[in-house]
């Protein structure tokens, strides 16, 4: 994309395409093919990373725009290698011919400088590597003296802490080498060093430099992807779930690495944070909370709709919260706690490596099974482990639990959930054995929402309440649920019988059971009622990141008002127990009790 325009793509051999109008410009440096310039099909467009306005595009010259194509300068001459050599490998099919065969390479790779607008650097798919220092006036030949004719220079990425480092994945399959080759020079190509140790058997198509740890380097191969965190001297494997395929790109996005595949498939590692603050130190302690990166507040979907079939192809969603990353040396010997205290240091959500999974009941919910996400239970195992906080408080009690048609693939959780935390700092603590860790999280809401932070305030303040007031209006349910299954277990009869029938009768009145509802009558308030009325403007508050309504801010005070008055209602019916009670123990009964 264009760093100025976001809607304008610059790609291919090449077109400018407008995302607002679907139109696609045809803007190559040659209108018309006239056979003097070379293209090869996955040809290099780069913007320089120095000045946005620059574009480079690669033949066997390299272009430059300043006006998004509408003219071209070309900043070099053919860089490729006027001769080259047949390989041995291709055995019979080698002739005298080939030694005079016309000049055929192309520019494969350009990488402009990270510091100096100046500086490019070129390789070539036959196996040749460039530098300018004077913005293309003159180039210097640079190759390393291991490449070979057919080496292929697959990606070379800038060094983005000083302009004369830069690293070169080569690849030589069309050799029969199938080792794997990345060069780097801290010299500005005077000297390179090969840095492959540890790596398997495997080319290498691409090597970058992380752009905030200096050293951190990421590579990809034909199977898989490697990291390194001593500037390339040692490598390790960092493939994870992710399947063996051939990777031929990949950037660092902010905190994330993006992997291209010559499958056409994207596969992106979120959070790449704890691998830039890894150390020596953290490997060998007992365990380690690493520094969060920014949390951004996200609906987890926003579809209203019937939720795609499982066969529709389709990404997978980031993770909707924030990500918690920390490393045990052995696992622990009582539970792992995870606490989030808000900026009041007041307790936001805690979890634990006991906690139960949620079970899911497939005839109560008549839903696929595929819809459920799976329950995030604190990891306790050695290793670098992760987890991901939703962003809310806890779940509401009580409620039955359900799964909305905003459904992803195995990523869906069962609703209610709990109010959305609003925007601003929070204390993560990790105790491991006894032991307390601590970090501070970050938490900004989704850019896109433009509701002023008084909006996001109230709409908080008011889901706060509502789901106060499932709790509160729970607890007291479940105390009239437990007394009455106490008094249907009694047999009695006499005044006893009456007396309770009669508590049982304000017991109903309370909670609202078995009433029926007339046509045209308002129902006197109930505890069953306004616990759906809570229930209810949760929903409404928490379904849009918007100010409440008005309406929804009346809702809101009646059904506080009935909860107090129903409440009070409730503390003068418990008030009556003991009395009650003692009429149960003359009879020699057990009293009833709401514990």
């Amino acid at each position: 994309p264009d760093p100025l325009d976001p809607n304008i793509i610059y790609s291919g051999k090449i077109t400018r395409f407008d995302k607002r109008t679907g139109h696609a410009q045809n803007i190559s440096p040659e209108a018309v093919r006239s056979g003097k310039y070379r293209f090869l099909r996955t040809a290099p467009v780069i913007f320089s990373p120095v000045d946005n306005k620059t574009l480079y595009y690669a033949g066997n010259v390299l272009f430059k725009t300043l006006n998004g194509g509408q003219s071209w300068d070309i900043i070099s001459p053919d860089l490729s290698g006027e001769k080259w050599e047949a390989p041995e490998n291709i055995g019979i099919y080698k002739t005298p011919e080939m030694a005079t065969m016309p000049r055929r390479g192309v520019i494969y790779t350009v990488a402009p400088s990270q510091k100096n607008i100046n500086t490019i650097w070129a390789g070539t798919d036959d196996g040749l590597i460039h530098i300018t220092r004077d913005g293309g006036k003159t180039w210097q030949n640079i190759t390393p003296p291991t490449l070979t004719s057919w080496s292929k220079v697959s990606l070379i990425d800038a060094g983005h802490f000083d302009d004369n480092t830069a690293y070169a994945a080569i690849n030589r399959i069309r050799l029969n080498d199938y080792r794997p080759h990345i060069v780097r020079t801290h010299d500005g190509g005077k000297t390179w060093t090969e840095i492959v140790r540890g790596l398997p058997e495997d080319p290498i198509n691409v090597v970058r430099e992380d752009p905030l740890r200096k050293g951190l380097l990421f590579a990809g191969s034909e199977r898989a992807v490697y990291v390194s965190f001593n500037d390339g001297d040692d490598w390790q494997p960092l493939r994870l779930n992710m399947p063996a395929t051939s990777i031929r790109d990949l950037v660092i996005h902010d905190d994330d690495i993006v992997v291209g595949t010559h499958g056409r498939g994207f596969w992106i590692l979120d959070d790449i944070t704890p691998l830039r603050q890894l150390t020596d130190q953290i490997r060998t302690a007992d365990a380690y909370l690493f520094a969060p990166q920014r949390a951004t507040r996200v609906k987890r979907n926003a579809n209203t709709d019937t939720p795609l079939p499982p066969e529709e192809p389709a990404g997978q969603n980031p993770p909707d919260g924030a990500i918690v990353n920390y490393y045990l040396k052995t696992p622990s010997a009582s539970p792992v706690i995870l606490e989030i205290y808000d900026a009041k240091n007041q307790l936001a959500r805690r979890f634990a490596s006991d906690d139960k999974p949620e079970i899911f009941a497939a005839k109560e919910n008549q839903i696929p099974a595929y819809w459920v996400r799976p329950s995030r239970i604190l990891p306790n195992a050695a290793g670098m482990q992760r987890f991901v906080w939703d962003l809310h408080y806890p779940n509401p009690l009580g409620v039955t639990r359900a799964y909305p048609i905003s459904a992803n693939y195995r990523d869906t959780p069962s609703e209610p959930l709990g109010p959305a935390v609003t925007p601003g700092s929070y204390t993560l603590k990790l105790t491991v054995n006894g032991k307390t860790y601590t970090q501070t999280l970050n938490i900004r809401m989704d850019p896109r929402v433009v509701t002023p932070a008084a909006g996001l305030q109230q709409q908080f303040e008011l889901s706060w309440q509502a789901w106060q007031g499932i709790n509160q209006s729970y607890a007291a349910l479940s105390e009239i649920k437990r007394l009455r299954e106490q008094i249907k277990a009694l047999k009695v009869t006499g005044t006893v019988a009456e007396a309770l029938a009669a508590f049982e009768k304000k017991l109903s009145e309370v909670d609202g059971s078995g009433a029926r509802p007339q046509p045209g009558v308002i129902p006197p308030p109930n505890l069953n009622r306004v616990n759906g009325a809570f229930n209810g403007l949760l929903d409404v508050l928490q379904e849009a990141d918007a100010t409440p309504t008005t309406q929804a801010a009346n809702a809101m005070r009646e059904a506080q008002a009935q909860l107090t008055q129903l409440l009070a209602r409730w503390q003068a019916v418990k008030n009556e127990l003991p009395a009650l009670n003692q009429q149960l123990v003359n009879a020699k009964l057990t009293p009833l009790t709401t514990n």
